[in-house]
């Protein structure tokens, strides 16, 4: 008989933490004697917590695959303008390898005027 009210309280105790979702279970029932009225509430306790987690879930999935595009179009646009640098890279590469002794000296030239003129000026 001890061993059945421990069982009892331990059962108590054990649905006292469920009273948020929807199960109430008052003192003067016994595990056998909750009545339809309380499973139905339950129930569409549960069937509400469900619908708010597929509504969620869905949200989730929307904003990820909106995510997802962004990342894509972004990369896409990497791609597009390390090309672009790429040729840039490549014509200044030609431009510097071309050792031109005229095209050197005419730029060599054009600094030293410019650096002598800019000096006069400022005196």
């Amino acid at each position: 008989m001890n061993s059945r009210r421990d069982y009892r309280s331990n059962r108590s105790a054990l649905f006292d933490g469920i009273e948020e979702g929807g199960i109430r279970a008052p003192s003067s029932y016994s595990t056998h004697e909750i009545d339809e009225h309380d499973n139905d509430r339950a129930i569409d306790g549960l069937e509400d917590r469900v619908n708010i987690l597929k509504r969620l879930t869905g949200d989730i999935h929307e904003e990820v695959e909106g995510h997802n595009r962004l990342l894509d179009r972004m990369g896409n646009d990497m791609d597009a303008s390390r090309g672009i640098l790429s040729g840039t890279m490549d014509r200044f590469k030609m431009v510097f390898e071309t050792k031109s002794s005229r095209r050197m000296a005419t730029l060599v030239t054009s600094f030293v005027v410019l650096f002598l003129l800019i000096y006069y000026l400022t005196k």
